[in-house]
């Protein structure tokens, strides 16, 4: 009951009882702490807090926007993904956050088009990773205190697609084709692609400093992991008398050049390959050419084996036992017999 002191009314209070939490305000007039008395026992006869925390009615583009100030900007391509992840809010009409549940992103699947066609499941598995990212980063940080609503979501199964490269003809033809670009930097740079596995921006960021003894080393990569790989002589003085003189980078942005290349070939590239046919042109002929697995994951810079095992298929001899031990093979293990004698 409200207790009058140094003219307040004040009001002292345990509403679950002598081990609850203790509550103490201070009124004006009676009426107002009697009020606040009747507020408080009512909730807690009904088991909800006294004091709850306000609804969050932040949208998703809000979180999208804290989550890039505390965590997408250190992100290799934060800003990117920042708009990837606002257009997803836009497509979705940017509900709030709070209420969303998996239905909100399903949806969004479901209708996705690019030019009028539905959206590649690839490209829909790594909107899903992005949005889980964003939930699960703001949860773990106290920014909301709700759970993820698209964590039960599955990404699409995708069949794993065969990986195309270069033949040596074809080789021929794309270097031939280089060097007669108008472009300066284009024939060195797939030269390098080719010699090394590397991406066609990380050839495109190479300086003179990083070529020496021999060696490429590659920075700033998509894996943030440095990465030097052997070269010939030959192609370190080529990369060393390339690069302009008193200037910091061998080559300047020729991705335009190759693609513009690329359709006067008399073959067509792989669909959604452009210059990294190269990367897997390189990798293909190392493992073809009795190369390691281990080496050529550390050469291309997989964080996981699990990329550089796509391809174990070409290695000399790969599941070859497949060939001598099957059933059909003219023996049978622990009977001595051949095919012919058991089926007569």
């Amino acid at each position: 009951m409200p207790t009058k002191k140094n003219g307040k009314w004040h009001v002292d209070l345990r509403p679950d009882g002598r081990n609850g939490q203790r509550i103490r305000r201070s009124f004006e007039t009676r009426a107002e702490a009697n009020r606040f008395e009747a507020y408080v026992t009512g909730q807690a006869a009904q088991g909800l807090p006294w004091n709850p925390t306000p609804a969050d009615t932040r949208r998703f583009s809000e979180l999208i926007e804290l989550w890039h100030q505390n965590h997408g900007i250190f992100l290799k391509e934060g800003v990117r993904r920042k708009s990837v992840l606002l257009a997803i809010a836009d497509q979705m009409r940017d509900p709030i956050a709070a209420g969303m549940t998996s239905d909100d992103f399903i949806r969004y699947r479901k209708n996705k088009k690019v030019k009028g066609e539905p959206a590649n499941p690839k490209t829909l598995n790594n909107h899903l990773g992005y949005c889980n990212a964003v939930f699960n980063e703001l949860l773990r940080t106290d920014y909301i205190s709700y759970n993820n609503p698209f964590g039960k979501i599955r990404p699409i199964t995708i069949s794993e697609r065969e990986l195309s490269y270069l033949t040596p003809a074809q080789i021929t033809e794309i270097l031939a084709a280089a060097k007669a670009s108008r472009n300066p930097d284009l024939y060195l740079v797939c030269v390098l692609c080719l010699s090394t596995g590397c991406r066609w921006g990380e050839a495109e960021a190479l300086t003179t400093d990083r070529v020496k003894n021999c060696s490429v080393t590659f920075t700033d990569t998509k894996g943030k992991r440095n990465r030097t790989i052997p070269i010939t002589a030959e192609l370190q003085k080529q990369l060393l008398e390339h690069g302009r003189a008193g200037q910091h980078w061998i080559f300047r942005d020729c991705m335009v050049a190759f693609d513009r290349m690329a359709a006067r070939l008399t073959f067509k590239l792989p669909r959604g390959q452009s210059t990294h046919i190269l990367r897997h042109t390189f990798a293909s002929y190392f493992i073809q050419n009795g190369g390691d697995i281990l080496t050529l994951q550390k050469i291309l810079g997989h964080a996981s084996i699990t990329m550089t095992m796509r391809y174990a298929h070409l290695a000399p001899g790969h599941l070859e036992s497949a060939r001598t031990i099957n059933p059909l093979c003219g023996q049978f293990v622990d009977t001595g017999k051949g095919i012919e004698t058991l089926t007569h």
